[in-house]
């Protein structure tokens, strides 16, 4: 089958790559369409040191189920963690933060970079026929951005600052919007701003225009040390900043000035899949203005190229076109 292989933080185009076969408790999902997020990106600046097939957010067809035959033919998406079931997180009902786990496109497991992906079929969701594969696509994501309410309570006296309106920061922009919370964005570059604006979503153009040490809560979603050190700056002693980004390095923090001024430093991964297809079968939040490009397999390489670029927001691999 055609993927894109990453190996030694260069990627290739392969169409040598044997077809999957699932395991006893896996289905083989025949890929529809594939987004490229920024962990990919960080993926290839050695984020983590991942040898195979990138790729994990992505709506397909099952092909085989061999423990679930109802479903074969059926359109799904997944999460992306593959826990083993039996570790202590495990067992006290936390398989996100499996012990022994391997991560979709990211650890240990090939991706959906590819024209066919396996995935165990408990981490499969069927998809509405109501809601189309480039909206489909988008519930990874967006089921991180709403992990971020399941985590902190916001309170409508808080005042909240967004750093970041990039793939996952619109998202996130969206989400509060949608549960009415009051906040201010930071978008730097013009297509992000003209989308809040549409939106009706308030944002700041500078980091100059951010008040020091006035926000309740701070949402870091830029992906870069300078997001975080602008985040710590914003934030007002004894409140919150939740980090969203995954940094390819080491990222340096004054602890000692964290401590005296007692912030609340939360992390903030996967989120859950089923209020995130709510929302899109609703169509509460528009994903299609986020699509940038859409591109074959056999042109991967220029997709991620187009990907980081700065500004661009979403792109689309379509393992059924052509070049």
């Amino acid at each position: 089958m055609q993927a894109i292989w990453l190996e030694d933080q260069k990627l290739s185009y392969r169409n040598d790559i044997p077809i999957p076969i699932p395991a006893k408790n896996e289905a083989l999902i025949k890929v529809s369409l594939a987004g490229i997020c920024a962990t990919d990106l960080e993926l290839l600046r050695g984020y983590y040191p991942y040898r195979g097939i990138p790729g994990h957010e992505f709506v397909g067809v099952v092909v085989d189920a061999a423990q679930q035959t109802d479903i074969v033919g059926k359109r799904v998406v997944g999460e992306i963690n593959i826990a083993c079931g039996h570790c202590r997180e495990c067992r006290s009902g936390n398989p996100h933060h499996c012990e022994n786990r391997s991560v979709l496109g990211i650890v240990n497991h090939n991706g959906a970079f590819a024209e066919y992906l396996t995935l165990p079929i408990e981490n499969l969701h069927l998809i509405n026929d109501t809601i189309a594969e480039e909206q489909a696509v988008f519930v990874e994501p967006l089921a991180a951005a709403l992990e971020i309410l399941e985590q902190v309570m916001i309170r409508p006296s808080d005042k909240v600052l967004l750093i970041g309106c990039g793939r996952l920061g619109l998202l996130i922009a969206q989400v509060l919007n949608l549960h009415s919370v009051s906040f201010v964005a930071l978008a730097k570059y013009p297509h992000q701003q003209n989308l809040l604006a549409k939106w009706k979503i308030p944002y700041l153009t500078s980091a100059d225009q951010i008040e020091e040490r006035s926000y309740d809560l701070v949402i870091e979603a830029t992906g870069s040390p300078a997001g975080y050190n602008l985040a710590r700056k914003a934030v007002r002693p004894r409140k919150t900043i939740v980090l969203k980004s995954t940094y390819h390095g080491n990222l340096e923090i004054n602890l000692s000035a964290v401590v005296v001024d007692e912030i609340m430093m939360i992390g903030s991964r996967c989120g859950p899949f089923p209020p995130a297809i709510e929302v899109l079968r609703k169509g509460n939040v528009d994903v299609n203005s986020m699509i940038m490009g859409r591109y074959a397999l056999s042109n991967g390489i220029q997709a991620f190229q187009k990907a980081a670029e700065a500004g661009v927001l979403k792109i689309l691999i379509d393992p059924a076109l052509n070049s």
